[in-house]
């Protein structure tokens, strides 16, 4: 009999060969009557300053002829391993999937699981050649605007940080985390409580990801543009490709990632495919040294060996002038570096990532704050496409203010807080560099003072959050598409049969894990119309 084990805790300075031993104790059994035991998720707890400790669930199997006498609330039955997807009959034209991230990717695998190929169309490279263009943005401000942070294969989580955790509670988390580290990424991620895989490895799951669908008769096509979709009697027939070119399918999935503007002003201006403004935060990075942070984190345990570069979250709804925003970190990376992440000349914008180690020198973090249909129509923008044109529009500043060639604008956190510019910022992780100037200039005046009112707010949970050390940088506006792709309950766009927006470009996920889950869905949606 297996069961799992959870709420097993051990000490910084206390042995793992202690788990087994624990578990035993919780069972009512000895230790001897543990056949095995193996860790299913270990959790770093540092609420208590200066004596962090990890909690672990645990599956243990029991010796043949012994069972536990009593099983506690945090004890069940292990779960049996899931069932295989039923098979379906292949269509006559094969699904056309457009993007390369985890959207499009999963949704893929999730039809080749069911006995269904597809065609992949990504407008960028693959993801290992991609590393060029990503470099050379970095080195000297040169943009590739067909391949870079955003565009490419696996999409812009392939080179900003390849971070697992999600806010979701849905069975296929597992699934995603057990996918990747098929396809290579470190057995560590399978127990993490926050799993991480890194810019520097997450390329080479993703690629190994991708030869498996070729694999298994899928085709996958680079540099192939989708510039827009065709109609036949009010369901899609196929798409339309840069170089004119005309690809026929009755089922299209729309997969390209929340930078993919052109389509989505395509879609705007012709009326056929729905699609309607969508709330979202921007902000900026805030960056501090990485020993900052675990000193504030850790306490006296900060140089501990057996403990990770300190992450942090933060959120706050704060009332100001009447009006109740959420502010809250976003994207953090213990051990990174801030990338600029443009896709259009003149527009200035920015991420974070961390290689598999955390090994850099800063942390850094985007500190945004909620913006809706209403704050876009104060700024003069409506329809659609508002929330699009109010994030460019405030690129556009932030690049200005920058004074070009993807400079980022940045300033002291206490500076910005007093509205001054004294204080250079200082040395940075960001390429191709800083801009030392007000960060003041940005932003409606509602905005910035729910920022500065959070980031005070921040500073009395992480108290030095608020310091010379720490800077902030302009701008981090790409948190979640501002566009919706309107879909009903079958996935399908409400507009247009035969059209599935899925993942964070069209409005349904943020992040990695939960943009793999709806092209996961989206595949399941296909497979059950072809049963």
């Amino acid at each position: 009999m297996a069961y799992r084990v959870n709420n097993i805790g051990l000490w910084l300075d206390e042995p793992e060969e202690l788990l087994g031993q624990r578990a035993a104790e919780k069972l009512g059994v000895t230790r001897s009557d543990l056949a095995s035991v193996r860790v299913v998720r270990s959790v770093l707890d540092a609420r208590k300053k200066g004596s962090p400790r990890y909690i672990y669930t645990l599956e243990v199997e029991l010796a043949p002829g012994r069972k536990a006498p009593r099983l506690p609330p945090d004890v069940s039955e292990a779960p049996p391993p899931p069932d295989l997807p039923p098979r379906v009959k292949e269509p006559e034209k094969l699904p056309l999937i457009i993007g390369t991230g985890p959207a499009g990717l999963f949704c893929a695998l999730g039809l080749l699981e069911r006995g269904v190929r597809s065609i992949l169309l990504e407008r960028g490279k693959e993801v290992v050649t991609r590393r060029k263009d990503v470099a050379k943005l970095m080195r000297d401000g040169s943009l590739d605007r067909e391949s870079n942070m955003n565009f490419g294969e696996g999409g812009a989580g392939a080179y900003t940080d390849g971070k697992l955790s999600t806010r979701i509670n849905h069975p296929m988390v597992r699934k995603v985390i057990e996918a990747f580290a098929k396809y290579g990424a470190p057995d560590h991620i399978l127990i993490e409580g926050k799993p991480h895989i890194g810019s520097d490895l997450l390329p080479g799951a993703v690629a190994k990801l991708r030869e498996e669908l070729i694999a298994g008769g899928c085709q996958v096509y680079f540099e192939q543009r989708v510039d827009d979709l065709l109609y036949r009697d009010g369901r899609i027939a196929g798409v339309k490709m840069a170089d004119g070119r005309t690809l026929e399918s009755d089922r299209v999935i729309l997969a390209p990632g929340n930078s993919a503007r052109e389509l989505y002003e395509r879609f705007a201006a012709d009326g056929r495919v729905s699609v309607e403004a969508k709330p979202f935060a921007l902000g900026f990075r805030a960056e501090h040294p990485q020993a900052l942070i675990n000193g504030i984190q850790y306490g006296s345990a900060a140089k501990h060996a057996k403990l990770p570069p300190a992450d942090y979250k933060l959120a706050e709804n704060l009332d100001v002038d009447g009006e109740v925003r959420g502010v809250y970190s976003f994207c953090m990376c213990p051990g990174g570096i801030v990338v600029p992440t443009p896709t259009e000349e003149g527009l200035q914008c920015t991420n974070g990532m961390s290689n598999s180690r955390r090994n850099a020198k800063y942390a850094n973090a985007g500190i945004v704050v909620s913006v809706s249909v209403a704050d876009f129509a104060r700024e003069g923008f409506h329809g659609p496409l508002a929330g699009l044109e109010f994030q460019r529009h405030w690129e556009s500043e932030a690049y200005k203010l920058g004074g070009g060639r993807f400079y980022a604008p940045a300033q002291t956190i206490p500076d910005y807080l007093a509205g001054r510019v004294k204080k250079d910022p200082g040395d940075t992780s960001y390429r191709p560099g800083l801009a030392h100037t007000d960060l003041n200039q940005l932003f409606p005046e509602r905005l910035t003072q729910s920022l500065k009112a959070a980031l005070r707010t921040f500073d009395r949970k992480m108290k030095g959050f608020i310091s010379d050390e720490g800077k902030l940088i302009g701008i981090e506006s790409r948190t979640s598409s501002p566009v919706r792709i309107t879909r009903g309950d079958d996935l399908q766009s409400v507009s247009m049969r035969g059209l599935y927006p899925v993942g964070e470009g069209c409005g349904y996920a943020g992040g990695i894990v939960s943009s793999a889950i709806d092209g996961l869905r989206a595949a399941e949606q296909i497979a059950t119309e072809l049963a």
